[in-house]
């Protein structure tokens, strides 16, 4: 027994009819009736009842277009779930990311992928860059929103650069160098820093301890807190100078702190990075969507542009 027979007796018990039901089948009604036969002398038993007047189902026909119903609407569904899985418009995408840089856009951008993309589970993992990179290679993750990684090539990782984010200073509001509108990197020699831990934030650690040198300035570590947040808490307590990326400012709103630019410029960047196989349907069409959004400038509001 096959799909194309249980077609054709369903349409024959639903019409009752083996003229309509080869119209509804766009076949040849001695092929209808042929094939029909087959499955009964497959089965061994009637399944339609044939007069010049009528046909009608035998209590094993009934019995077999209920089964053939919730078979073949089961296939069909299976056949929309294959051919939607492929458009991208089914299944799982998994995504790492990084807090504080993601803050102002992933909730918005998560929102449109829903919309676009209902039928796809998305499950957020928020992770160090390192470890974001290291489970994108490893297939455990679909894509990551992170600091790029010094190994991202070694890792098979192929990335979009999205964002460059300067350098700043956090101070308390009432510290001697939150009057100057600007600081240079040489006026934190002396003062005692606290910055995100090397093993929470490497590229940005790493980007800071390389302006403190070419700036001849000795560090003077404080604190190495492995969340950023609790860098600025660190700060209003007055235990030290902050130094951050400039999308963390958004999470000390209210607080009585500033945020000032540090010069030399430096900056650390924010990246899409996803395995150079690409991934599976969904995992393509959300890359697609952070992509043509970067490209519209819609991934930061006006006012941090």
């Amino acid at each position: 027994m096959d799909l194309r027979q249980l077609r054709y007796f369903q349409a024959v018990a639903e019409e009752l009819s083996f003229t309509r039901a080869a119209k509804r089948l766009r076949v040849a009604q001695p092929a209808l009736s042929r094939v029909v036969r087959e499955l009964e002398d497959e089965l061994g038993a009637v399944l339609l009842e044939r007069t010049r007047r009528a046909v009608r189902l035998t209590e094993a026909g009934s019995v077999l277009l209920h089964e053939a119903g919730a078979v073949l609407l089961r296939y069909d569904e299976a056949l929309r779930r294959v051919r939607r899985t492929v458009r991208g418009e089914e299944g799982e995408v998994r995504v790492g990311y990084i807090g504080a840089p993601t803050a102002a856009f992933l909730g918005r951008l998560l929102a449109e992928y829903r919309r676009q993309y209902p039928r796809v589970t998305v499950h957020l993992e928020e992770r160090t860059p390192e470890r974001v990179c290291e489970m994108v290679a490893a297939g455990r993750l679909s894509l990551g929103l992170t600091r790029p990684v010094a190994a991202h090539e070694a890792l098979g990782l192929r990335t979009l650069l999205l964002r460059r984010e300067r350098l700043s200073a956090v101070l308390p509001a009432d510290h001697a160098l939150a009057a100057r509108r600007r600081l240079r990197w040489a006026d934190l020699d002396g003062q005692p820093l606290v910055v995100l831990s090397r093993r929470e934030g490497g590229s940005l650690h790493d980007e800071i301890m390389a302006a403190c040198r070419e700036a001849r300035v000795t560090p003077l570590v404080a604190h190495t807190p492995s969340v950023v947040s609790t860098v600025l808490s660190y700060v209003e307590a007055g235990a030290g100078l902050g130094v951050i990326a400039e999308s963390v400012a958004a999470l000390g709103a209210g607080a009585p702190l500033v945020f000032r630019p540090l010069h030399p410029l430096r900056h650390v960047d924010l990246s899409l990075v996803w395995p150079a196989a690409g991934g599976t349907p969904p995992a393509a069409a959300f890359r697609a969507l952070v992509t043509g959004w970067h490209r519209a400038g819609r991934l930061w509001p006006e006012r941090e542009k």
